[in-house]
């Protein structure tokens, strides 16, 4: 661990944020003489962000506890583009109005772990698209294009790494990296931003960004990338067994959410803790010391402290009951998925994919086949066996030990 002298960079390094840095020596001395207002920047190309996201949310967070100003940026203008780090395929062509929706879908999830306010360290929320969506295209060529060259975008992972695959890069997403340099400079010059901050992946794009505002306007700003949150097995960090783990309630049931951190590796549990949480490390020292049946009680503080965070205190008070009922043998816990049959009733492959519990209907089939489904306790292996509750009555569907789902009439 290097040795900081500000706040900002000794927290986000004790935390495990931190995994390339543009001049840190004169960051540091910066974040020690005045606020600094860092970005990160958000897609909106779902109604809601996943735990992926999380990573950059606490960024911005920590910056924020730090006593600076955190920004965030909503990729209104970006999204229409589409960036290619990471990315083996183009991506969908999205409208504004489903960008809209997603962009009012997804503003809770900051309001929930940011302060927003009126005070010099109080969270924004902006829009690149105001900015992204008024310039013409020989304007941008103007302002942007002799400052940027081919040879240098070519050298960066999210350009040359698709090329490497041979897969291909259309022009649009190429132009992705000029817009997020842009943005940077339009943050630095509106609001005086002098930090960008994201996943690894984002290296070269931030790059560019501290580049151009230097080229264009002499003026200096800097960078920070995190790295990429996998988990021990080496799995990349944000899918579950039914696919992502979202951070919006109306995606992802607040149960499965914190199932989903009760449920992780012994050995991600103290690096969790420390990106995820506000615990004190020397709390976290302790809990990741834990052994055998009791690193158990680690998870589940890991699990209250990362529900509580992202969907409220109550909803993980809710989760935890639910899962000591579950747990317990009655299983009827209020806060697991459920939902009403009818009284034709439904097919269990088919409750199986509309509770979460499975991914498709392909995955349901395989598990009722491996004899994984129970219902009420009893297993099931027929596809097409139909669920039909009483008036009144509530059943039980369990995939393995773990997951679980109400039916009700």
């Amino acid at each position: 661990m290097t040795s900081y002298e500000s706040d900002l960079l000794r927290l986000l390094d004790e935390r495990g944020h931190i995994h390339q840095m543009t001049d840190p020596v004169a960051l540091d001395k910066l974040a020690r003489s005045e606020i600094i207002t860092a970005y990160v920047g958000f897609d909106p190309t779902a109604p809601s962000l996943h735990i992926g996201n999380l990573a950059s949310i606490m960024l911005l967070r920590r910056v924020q506890q730090a006593g600076h100003r955190p920004i965030v940026i909503m990729g209104g203008g970006t999204a229409k583009v589409g960036d290619p780090s990471g990315k083996d395929e183009t991506r969908q062509m999205l409208t504004d109005a489903v960008l809209a929706s997603n962009i009012a879908s997804i503003k809770n999830s900051f309001r929930q772990i940011l302060r927003f306010d009126d005070s010099p360290t109080g969270a924004l929320l902006i829009n690149n698209d105001d900015w992204l969506s008024q310039l013409g295209y020989i304007e941008l060529l103007r302002a942007v294009g002799s400052h940027l060259t081919i040879n240098r975008m070519l050298t960066f992972d999210s350009v040359r790494l698709r090329l490497d695959r041979e897969q291909p890069l259309t022009f649009l997403e190429f132009n992705y990296m000029i817009m997020q340099a842009y943005d940077f400079v339009v943050l630095s010059r509106e609001y005086g931003c002098k930090l960008q901050l994201g996943g690894s992946d984002q290296w070269g794009n931030i790059i560019n960004g501290v580049e151009l505002a230097r080229r264009i306007d002499g003026t200096e700003v800097y960078g920070v990338t995190a790295p990429l949150i996998t988990r021990a097995d080496g799995q990349k960090m944000g899918k579950s067994v039914s696919g992502a783990v979202w951070l919006n309630e109306d995606q992802l049931p607040a149960y499965d959410f914190w199932q989903y951190w009760r449920n992780v590796d012994d050995r991600d549990v103290g690096r969790f803790l420390r990106l995820f949480t506000d615990l004190p490390l020397d709390e976290i020292t302790r809990l990741e010391a834990l052994e055998g049946a009791e690193i158990n009680a680690a998870k589940t503080v890991l699990a209250n402290q990362v529900t509580a965070l992202v969907r409220g205190a109550e909803a993980a008070a809710r989760a935890e009951a639910t899962a000591r009922e579950t747990f317990a043998g009655s299983g009827a816990g209020e806060d697991l998925p459920s939902m009403a049959t009818g009284p034709e009733g439904a097919r269990i492959a088919a409750l199986l994919t509309e509770l979460g519990l499975t991914a498709s209907n392909g995955e349901a089939k395989r598990k009722l086949a491996e004899g994984a489904v129970k219902l009420d306790g009893a297993t099931i292996t027929d596809p097409a066996y139909l669920v039909v509750p009483e008036d009144g009555q509530t059943l039980r569907l369990s995939l393995g030990k773990k997951r679980h789902a109400l039916i009700r009439r």
